[in-house]
């Protein structure tokens, strides 16, 4: 009698225990006690008296949802964000959240297959290398590596303030890109914080101790770009992309995060060599948009990670962090770093044709600001080469 009891008061839309309910919805009671607490999913009845939970049973689209996001691994206090908004808005956030998940992964595999492919060489260059040998970092008969850089930022057309920001020096190329009421402080603080970075000096460090200073120089920028717009009025909106190349001498360390990008002219191609975070770049990882349609796309462009002013759970942190690596150097490698200013408003393809062009970085980066003021200059822009040279 009691089961048809709880089944007819489904029937006719009246509230149901919380028992009935997580039979309904799958979940189990714990759980459902557990997102009321949370603020996830309250029950539309708590009695005043004893305390028992009911719950309608229209709500049960929204525990299964609850629970869906659980299973992806999304952090209860994203889920509180997503199970409010409507399911156009929902959908929305769930695929940022997913591509930002996807991003990272993708960026775990890069540095391992890194780890894999270095740590290969060292044991077959440890097999080869006589008891007595020593090795500077550079390869044997060329002589030591160095690198000559420029930068050069620009307001753009139309817009009436410069939140970006670049610099080149002879052990650090950045550029950066601020938004939101801070954004130019945070451009600056970020490349700030880089540039007392003086490890690895003539490639004295070993590659792992390399990518812990990357790590290192990382977390300075993060902690800086919060600093410099805690004094905003909404500092969680504000912050900057960045994309660092810092020099040891033989190899450059890549710290990057945000949509701005590096790119390698290597053998007279042009290659990308930094992963956009951004929606749009996760459209096309996962096959829903071509390149082509990205460069028209009507969004604007939204960020699965930068820097930012907002105090982040831990876990959080340690998700939104940079990507970092080692990059192996030629000489006559020539390397551009450069804002969304740029590279969204001019091709690949007179991207490159500036790039060769150009006899030294001065003149590139003149020739790369001038290309984005004539397709239009609608943002800011900033950007640095460099190129690799025997002393």
């Amino acid at each position: 009698m009691e089961r048809e009891g709880r089944a007819g008061g489904v029937a006719s839309g009246e509230l149901v225990t919380i028992g009935e309910f997580a039979r309904l919805s799958r979940l189990s009671a714990k759980a459902l006690r557990r997102y009321d607490e949370l603020g996830l999913l309250r029950p539309a009845l708590v009695d005043p008296v004893n305390g028992y939970r009911y719950y309608d049973p229209a709500q049960v689209e929204g525990a299964r949802l609850v629970a869906w996001l659980r299973r992806i691994g999304m952090p209860l206090n994203r889920i509180g964000r997503v199970v409010a908004l409507d399911a156009g808005a929902a959908a929305v956030e769930v695929r940022a959240y997913w591509a930002r998940v996807e991003a990272e992964t993708a960026a775990r595999r890069d540095l391992a297959m890194y780890l894999v492919d270095h740590l290969s060489a060292e044991g077959g260059k440890m097999s080869r290398m006589p008891d007595n040998a020593e090795n500077n970092g550079n390869s044997g008969s060329v002589g030591a590596l160095a690198i000559r850089c420029a930068a050069l930022t620009d307001i753009g057309v139309v817009r009436t303030a410069n939140q970006d920001a670049a610099f080149a020096g002879p052990r650090l190329l950045a550029v950066a890109d601020g938004f939101g009421e801070g954004g130019a402080e945070a451009s600056a603080a970020a490349i700030e914080a880089l540039k007392p970075s003086t490890w690895g000096r003539d490639g004295g460090l070993s590659a792992a101790d390399l990518l812990n200073a990357l790590e290192d120089t990382a977390d300075s920028a993060a902690r800086a770009v919060r600093d410099a717009v805690a004094p905003c009025e909404a500092p969680d909106g504000s912050g900057t992309t960045l994309t660092a190349m810092l020099w040891t001498g033989s190899r450059l360390g890549l710290v990057h995060i945000g949509d701005s990008r590096a790119y390698l002219l290597r053998g007279g191609e042009l290659f990308r060599i930094t992963h956009d975070h951004s929606l749009v770049q996760s459209m096309i990882d996962d096959g829903s948009l071509s390149p082509e349609e990205a460069s028209s796309h009507p969004g604007p462009a939204l960020l699965l990670k930068a820097l930012v002013g907002e105090a982040r759970p831990a876990a959080v942190a340690v998700a939104c962090r940079p990507d970092v690596r080692l990059q192996e150097v030629l000489a006559g490698d020539r390397y551009l770093l450069c804002s969304d200013g740029l590279s969204a408003v001019v091709d690949t393809a007179d991207l490159r044709t500036a790039v060769v062009a150009a006899d030294d970085p001065e003149e590139a980066v003149r020739r790369l600001v001038g290309l984005a003021r004539e397709a239009g200059g609608p943002d800011n822009v900033a950007c640095a080469v460099a190129d690799v040279v025997v002393e």
